[in-house]
């Protein structure tokens, strides 16, 4: 099948070839071209299903109309959910996405971003590992845009756009307090990172105005460490503090596991034991009962981010930092 080229689209409207190519990169008005004829270029080029030749593009205008995505684990339902919807709006603007997946390795995360970098993409969102700091201040520097998400670096000054950790910690550690759990744990994990760090101190608030803090109820797992450790390590935390009452997981994946080790264990939902987690999962909605979750509003963030990559994308002049907070959603279901 003959490639079709922006000649065969002007022969085809009748206009000269450099009137296709200023309404194909977008320059018609600029150009004083009417917009009878910009309407007619851009009917004949969808007819003639013509494709434009990105690397020409690129080399000509330095931009490849692609933007990086990097996640912390695409497996994730979290993470997946969100580079959908990250990818559904970068296409309505006609950007594809490249994206790419961490496994929190700060390494593989450093050769990612050089890798997107060596491909040209316009602009970065990126989920960021514990020590990309030095590596997101290089994107700064080169001036490229980015935005983080889901977390951030408290001391540097970059867009992003985040849940609100500490109120959906709070308000889900209250509403267990209200409805009678007194003993409530936490798990959460070492990495240190700002949205844990937030979601724990939204739990120690909590518990310390109601007068029921005791730092021995909080659990710490590693996050490297497989699934059937964080399950052991569960068993082992609950064994030791048999008076739990009710726990609040800082993570979907964390959840999943206490739930597997509350089964070996033979504990009942919620008559034992009360559950809500950060980040809902299908399996939480499945389990019998389905599990209460702090739910992110995963559309939220992936449209602000998508919106505040393409202001920076769209302003060659040095770009405003924005900072979102997004508000997250209790979702009360039969474990509480």
């Amino acid at each position: 099948m003959k490639k079709i080229t922006i000649k065969d689209i002007a022969m085809e409207a009748k206009v000269s070839i450099s009137t296709v190519s200023f309404v194909l990169n977008d320059k018609g008005e600029k150009m004083n071209i009417s917009k009878a004829v910009i309407k007619k270029v851009q009917d004949v080029a969808e007819k003639l299903h013509y494709r434009p030749n990105m690397i020409a593009s690129s080399l000509r205008t330095g931009k490849t109309r692609s933007i990086g995505l990097i996640v912390e684990d695409i497996s994730n339902q979290f993470f997946s959910d969100l580079a959908r919807v990250i990818e559904d709006e970068a296409k309505k603007l006609g950007y594809r996405v490249f994206y790419c997946s961490t496994g929190d390795d700060d390494d593989r995360s450093d050769e990612l971003i050089q890798s997107l970098l060596q491909a040209n993409v316009d602009g970065f969102i990126i989920t960021p590992t514990e020590k990309l700091e030095k590596s997101i201040d290089h994107l700064m520097k080169l001036k490229k845009p980015v935005v983080l998400i889901d977390r951030y670096f408290p001391g540097q000054n970059v867009s992003h756009v985040v849940m609100d950790n500490y109120e959906g910690a709070y308000s889900a550690t209250q509403f267990l307090i209200k409805n009678g759990r007194r003993t409530i744990a936490l798990v959460n994990n070492t990495s240190g990172m700002i949205q844990m760090q937030l979601r724990e101190k939204g739990y120690v608030d909590a518990m310390k105005e109601a007068g029921l803090y005791n730092e021995s109820l909080i659990l710490h797992l590693d996050y490297h460490s497989n699934e059937d450790t964080k399950i052991e390590a569960i068993v082992h935390f609950f064994e030791k503090n048999p008076g739990i009452d009710a726990v609040l997981f800082s993570a979907n994946y964390m959840g999943l596991a206490g739930l597997q080790a509350f089964r070996k264990m033979g504990l009942k939902i919620p008559e034992d034991l009360s559950i809500i987690s950060f980040d809902d999962h299908y399996s939480f909605r499945l389990h019998t009962p389905p599990i209460s979750v702090i739910e992110q509003p995963i559309d939220a963030i992936a449209v602000k981010a998508v919106e505040m990559l393409m202001d920076q994308m769209m302003d060659d002049r040095d770009f405003v930092i924005e900072k979102v907070l997004q508000k997250g959603r209790l979702v009360i279901r039969e474990s509480v």
